[in-house]
């Protein structure tokens, strides 16, 4: 298997398992188990298993000065795209909720654009039209019953919140870190939230069953480290771009899931909504080099 296999797979796997969330969220949610509670061992159980992965890769704990602020800014931005995404599942179906929360690409180019006077291209332009086109339309739903406002601006602003945080991990010194040490710290510094929310554990929820463990160990392992691991060996062997572009398969298996275990409904307004979201966020992600590539065929054309 060559290099360039590798990284698709890679790729794959990581966007896919990310995609699970709804998956082992939604069965802890019927148990009765609140968001926090939930959200609390999916951090917890992360963080100790990034901790055994970055023992094993031989990664030093040891943190600069000048980083702990950033990191404890960037673990809260973390921590509330979880809790809003979260939340959001309870006001409407989690695969929508996933797809809607992929525009964040987006929202990045209009920071980018906004507060670092990054050119926004026409491509950029037609994006961002044709995404808030195709939530108009998933708000829109079928047979006259829009979907919850609530629901919709929960993760619009779990979107913007992640958008906020990859702007700021670039923009800082914290994109010297390694993945697994700078999401080992988010977490970590995240897990904060729901302390605080659980009036410091004395609401934490007891999980009942063998089988709700499962759930929420998967929870902490899939979407989380096996996630992360995968994607920094897609961008290892194949590059960000191609890998941000396999990612466009997490709203696919969220609404995969949804509608084949937890019977969401996906009609064909939906459908032509969601696709025009992933197509959107795919162009903004290949803007750049197709118009590097379209700029070089042009002086071509002209010698």
């Amino acid at each position: 298997m060559n290099s360039k296999t590798k990284g698709f797979i890679y790729g794959a796997i990581a966007a896919a398992s990310y995609g699970m969330n709804p998956l082992f969220t939604l069965p802890l949610y019927a148990a009765g188990m609140s968001v926090d509670t939930v959200l609390f061992y999916r951090y917890f159980f992360a963080v100790i298993v990034l901790g055994i992965l970055m023992k094993m890769q031989h990664q030093s704990f040891a943190l600069r000065k000048a980083d702990i602020l950033p990191l404890v800014i960037m673990g809260l931005l973390f921590s509330f795209s979880s809790l809003l995404l979260f939340m959001s599942y309870n006001y409407m179906d989690a695969g929508i909720a996933s797809t809607i929360l992929f525009v964040y690409p987006v929202m990045v180019a209009v920071i980018m654009g906004a507060f670092f006077k990054e050119k926004i291209s026409a491509i950029t332009v037609f994006s961002i039209l044709l995404a808030l086109a195709g939530i108009a339309l998933l708000y829109q739903g079928d047979g006259g019953k829009p979907l919850s406002t609530i629901g919709i601006i929960f993760v619009l602003l779990s979107s913007l919140s992640y958008a906020i945080y990859i702007v700021g991990v670039n923009r800082s010194t914290l994109k010297n870190l390694s993945t697994t040490k700078l999401t080992f710290y988010a977490i970590l510094f995240g897990l904060s939230v729901y302390i605080v929310r659980l009036n410091f554990l004395t609401d934490l929820q007891v999980i009942p069953t063998a089988w709700l463990w499962g759930d929420v160990l998967a929870l902490a392992i899939l979407p989380t480290a096996v996630s992360l691991v995968c994607t920094a060996l897609a961008i290892h062997y194949i590059g960000s771009t191609p890998t941000a572009i396999l990612g466009a398969l997490e709203p696919v298996t969220a609404l995969f899931f949804g509608v084949l275990l937890f019977h969401e409904k996906l009609t064909p307004r939906l459908m032509v909504g969601i696709l025009m979201i992933i197509t959107a966020v795919t162009l903004i992600i290949i803007g750049k080099s197709l118009i590097k590539k379209m700029s070089m065929l042009l002086q071509v054309n002209k010698k």
